[in-house]
């Protein structure tokens, strides 16, 4: 199982699996959606997250005609995405996780825009929150 929130703490979260796998993304869209050089993302099952605090504070957004963007509007964190063409899964914003086992990427999306000076090694390391 996972948990997280937002920054401020108003919208707080669980999901009740385990991350199959975590993806790094070097689009544009990711870059000024997160406000840094990448989004560090993961697919997940949306039946088994669940928002448990803080619902009428996520907002969102429709970058495109099928993808919106859900974020806190008081502090602005982006906490996951869905596309209205892709049913019953959201991208969780791996940033926002607190508890839990999230795992190495795996793929890397948009590589050729990766700063020049990054170099990142998939499958070395997993980060562990919270035990």
């Amino acid at each position: 199982m996972l948990q997280g929130q937002c920054l401020c703490g108003l919208v707080y979260y669980h999901y009740q699996a385990e991350l199959e796998k975590t993806i790094l993304c070097f689009c544009q869209h990711c870059q000024r959606a997160q406000g840094t050089m990448l989004g560090w993302n993961s697919p997940i099952d949306q039946s088994k997250f669940k928002i448990v605090r803080g619902q009428q504070y996520l907002k969102e957004y429709f970058h495109s005609p099928n993808k919106a963007r859900v974020f806190c509007q008081e502090c602005g964190s982006p906490i996951y995405s869905y596309r209205l063409d892709l049913l019953g899964v959201l991208r969780l914003r791996l940033g926002t996780v607190t508890e839990g086992y999230v795992p190495a990427p795996t793929e890397q999306a948009f590589a050729h825009r990766k700063p020049q000076f990054l170099q990142v090694s998939l499958l070395e390391t997993s980060v562990r929150h919270g035990v």
